[in-house]
This record gives structure tokens, sequence and C-alpha cells, in this order.
């Protein structure tokens, strides 16, 4: 019986443990879980629309064409709340892994930058290159209300900004992973989401500046000197 309310107590301590170590990671990176809690709140939305008005509704939220020419901030904002295919617990691996480790080496500020230039301007450049193929005829006229919804232009610029984070040489090695994985797709698929992939890369290497002195350090005491 003592047995038995030892390994309890074990157990117990554990649990408390690993859950104080959950929450001090959580609040370490706020803005992360904050974006992550209200994804999760948008996904359980849109299980409860039928296909018909889930279509409608992202495709109103959605940085197509026509929208961004009508209200490019609403759209460029409503659209990172918004998850267009892929379960919510693959983003909450992603989210853990990427974007709470930016947050926590850059600070939430820097970190949001990032993410918001690669969505933002990832977005407006590959939206433009399909508004000149549409112009041009090389893309149909109907690609203008094309959707396009989701977080997938932040998460690469974060992905990328991490190089800075990763020790040389392993800095090298996780840049060539980096640019194969979203390099490939550009130069077999070719489509416009290809192009805001790889140019939110690329957009996330440029934000190099947003790195410099980044670095969490630990918090020096200071001693004071005993009185004389």
């Amino acid at each position: 019986m003592r047995v038995f309310r030892d390994a309890t107590a074990t157990a117990r301590t554990m649990g408390v443990a690993v859950g104080a170590a959950v929450t001090s990671y959580i609040r370490s990176a706020p803005g992360t879980y904050i974006w992550l809690a209200a994804l999760f709140v948008t996904a359980v939305a849109m299980h409860h629309m039928s296909p018909e008005f889930e279509a409608e509704f992202l495709r109103q939220r959605s940085t197509n064409i026509h929208e961004l020419s009508r209200n490019p901030v609403r759209v460029l904002i409503s659209s990172a709340f918004w998850i267009d295919g892929g379960g919510w617990l693959s983003y909450a691996v992603l989210y853990t892994v990427f974007h709470a480790s930016a947050e926590r080496g850059l600070g939430t500020r820097r970190w949001l930058a990032v993410a918001a230039l690669s969505h933002a301007l990832a977005t407006l450049v590959s939206e433009g290159v399909l508004a000149l193929a549409v112009h041009h005829g090389a893309a149909p006229r109907s690609a203008v209300n094309t959707l396009d919804v989701g977080v997938s232009y932040a998460l690469a610029g974060v992905v990328a900004v991490l190089t800075y984070r990763v020790p040389a040489p392993w800095r090298y090695g996780y840049l060539l992973v980096v640019l194969a994985v979203y390099g490939t797709p550009l130069i077999t698929g070719r489509t416009f989401t290809d192009l805001g992939h790889f140019t939110a890369v690329l957009i996330g290497l440029a934000c190099y500046p947003l790195t410099r002195g980044a670095a969490h350090r630990p918090r020096e005491r200071v001693r004071k000197s005993p009185p004389p």
C-alpha cells in the first residue's frame, strides 16, 4: 500500500512539473499561442458550416485579387485567422516548433514583424503576379476570385528567419533544407501559392537585421556593495 502511495505521489509530482514546464513555455511565447487559440476557435466554427457556406465565407476573407482591390487591409488581417485545409493539430505542432522558437529567440515584437511582413508582402507579390497573368491571358478570369486564406506564408517567413538562430555549421544545412522544401514546388508546380511561399522565405531571410542583438540573455544580478 505504501509503495502504491509513493508511486502515486511521484506521478503527481511529475505531472505538476510537466504542467509547470508547459505553462512556462506557453508564457514565453504569448503571441504564438494567442494566435493558435484564435485559429482553434475559427477551425471549430468552420466545422459547423456547410461546404457551400464555408467556401463563400472564406472567399470573402480571402486575399484574392478581387478582395484585395476592395479592402486590402481587412482581408490581409482576416485571412491570417482561418485555415484552408489541414487540421488544427498539425498547425499546433508547427507553431510550437517554429513560431514559438522564433518568438522566444527574437522577442514578440520582432517575431510578429517577421510574420506580418512575410504574410503581407508574399501575398501582394503572388497575387500581383497572378493579376498580370490574368491581364495577359495566361490565367483565367475566374482566378481573381480564387480562395487564398491561411497562415502558411507567415510560417514560411518565420521558418526562414530561424536560419540565423541555428549555430554554424548546422545553419547552412538548415538553410539548404528550407530552400529545397519551398523551392522545389516552385520549380515543379509553379502556382501562385508556390511563388508566395518562396517569396515569404526570401522575406524571412531578408529580416536578418531584426535578429541582431535579439538573443535572450539571463538577467544579471546586480550585487550591491556592502555599506561602509
